[in-house]
């Protein structure tokens, strides 16, 4: 019983392409943006830009530090 559930996902995970990406045949990739050199390849299409995908700007275990005292943090006034 456990071969024949096995054996359509051992199917499915085979079928992936490990070929690069090309377009259709007969179709073109899309033009080159207003103010570029070239036009961009597949590859460079379909990886997301800083924009798509930030990096953090502030690691808080690389760059925690003690906290100086502050001349303005007063308890109240009565």
């Amino acid at each position: 019983m456990k071969h024949v559930i096995l054996l359509p996902i051992l199917l499915l995970g085979a079928c992936g392409s490990a070929a690069t990406l090309k377009p259709v045949t007969g179709k073109a990739l899309p033009p080159k943006p207003y103010g570029a050199t070239a036009t961009p390849t597949a590859r460079e299409l379909s990886t997301p830009t800083n924009q798509a995908r930030p990096e953090r700007s502030d690691e808080l275990l690389r760059s925690s530090e003690v906290r100086r005292g502050d001349d303005f943090d007063l308890p109240p006034s009565r």
